[in-house]
């Protein structure tokens, strides 16, 4: 099953003429990757500071279908592909009342914040992650 949750499309998000830019898609879906490591009781915060381990995208592939506009609620269902030693495949599809107006195909590698390498899942991670983990998608 794939992580799930809703987001407003919120004005200032949005063109004169109420149609989303594009680049707030990108701060719609950190927030989206962040809540999901919420939902298994991993703060970003806690990764960051304490652990010193940053997320960064190494790689993303987007697919716009069509517009959301100001009022619209965003649907996003964040599918976990595969979970490498220290990458993260995502497929995100973010649809308006059932219709799909973007997906995209994301690469995230764990990182230490002190020497910018990569780094191994942690445990707790790992467990979370499986949760929303499809590898039929791949």
């Amino acid at each position: 099953m794939p992580f799930n949750i809703s987001k407003p499309m919120r004005f200032g998000d949005c063109d004169l003429t109420g149609i989303a830019y594009h680049p707030a898609y990108l701060s719609y879906l950190v927030d989206v990757n962040e809540a999901m490591f919420a939902s298994f009781g991993v703060t970003w915060k806690e990764l960051m500071f304490e652990r010193h381990l940053g997320l960064p995208s190494v790689k993303m592939n987007i697919e716009f279908k069509k517009p959301a506009v100001y009022g619209d609620t965003l649907d996003f269902a964040v599918h976990v592909r595969r979970i490498g030693k220290s990458s993260l495949d995502l497929y995100t599809v973010v649809t308006v009342d059932g219709e799909i107006i973007w997906t995209i195909e994301q690469l995230i590698v764990m990182t230490s914040t002190k020497d910018h390498k990569s780094h191994p899942w942690p445990d707790d991670c790992r467990a979370g992650l499986e949760r929303y983990l499809h590898p039929e998608l791949a």
